[in-house]
């Protein structure tokens, strides 16, 4: 697992304790910890790509993140023997039933197909794009409670009440929003409305600036510290 604490409790959550975790923080320790046989999980994928060189002499099964860019194109950026799959690393996006995955070539599905029963967890193959399905969903929901907030439509408690009573999901766009980051959310859609060019990808305002507040409050309290 290569992330942060948070990614190593869900994909413990999510495989069981059967196995044998290993985690990193970032980048410099890795080529230690990396063997044939391992299995790994890359969460940082998206925020620090330039990095991805240490891929290049391993040639087991790499898991990573496409909430803000696609397989194809991450994998077209190293040269790797590695058997690479997508899949997406937002907080509770992860530990689900099924792990929602994105094949760069036909023939990696014998491949997903071993590994998933090793890891004892159904999955699904969708589209190789940016956010994969379930993410690009809920977050277009999120944006457009935005929107109603934006406009006054109802509050957000309301909002929440509404979808989960009447849609029985098992939060609100608010409360996924929270659980998600706000700062994920709009990387995510921001990354799609670049890659899709269409227009109901755009981020609603309210998002944007409570991401960005988000962002500058978390950098204050950094040099604060």
């Amino acid at each position: 697992m290569i992330g942060d604490e948070i990614n190593l409790q869900e994909g413990r959550a999510k495989f069981g304790e059967a196995h044998h975790y290993q985690f990193a923080g970032d980048y410099s320790l890795i080529e230690k910890l990396m063997k044939p046989e391992s299995i790994i999980f890359d969460f940082l994928v998206s925020k620090q790509s330039t990095q991805l060189q240490v891929y290049q002499k391993f040639s087991g099964l790499i898991f990573l993140d496409v909430s803000r860019v696609s397989l194809t194109k991450v994998v077209n950026s190293i040269e790797t023997k590695a058997t690479c799959f997508g899949f997406c690393g937002l907080p509770t996006f992860l530990n689900r039933e099924l792990l929602e995955v994105s094949l760069l070539e036909k023939t990696d599905l014998n491949s997903l197909e071993k590994v998933c029963g090793l890891l004892n967890t159904k999955f699904a193959v969708v589209k190789d794009q940016v956010g994969l399905v379930t993410a690009r969903v809920i977050c277009m929901i999120i944006n457009e409670a935005y929107f109603a907030i934006q406009g006054n439509i109802a509050s957000r408690t309301d909002i929440d009440l509404a979808m989960k009573l009447g849609t029985n999901y098992p939060f609100g766009p608010f409360e996924w929003c929270e659980k998600i980051g706000i700062k994920n959310v709009y990387d995510l859609l921001n990354a799609v409305y670049k890659s899709a060019k269409d227009e109901r990808y755009r981020v609603c305002e309210l998002l944007k600036e409570e991401a960005n507040y988000f962002t500058q409050s978390r950098k204050a309290a950094k040099e604060k510290f």
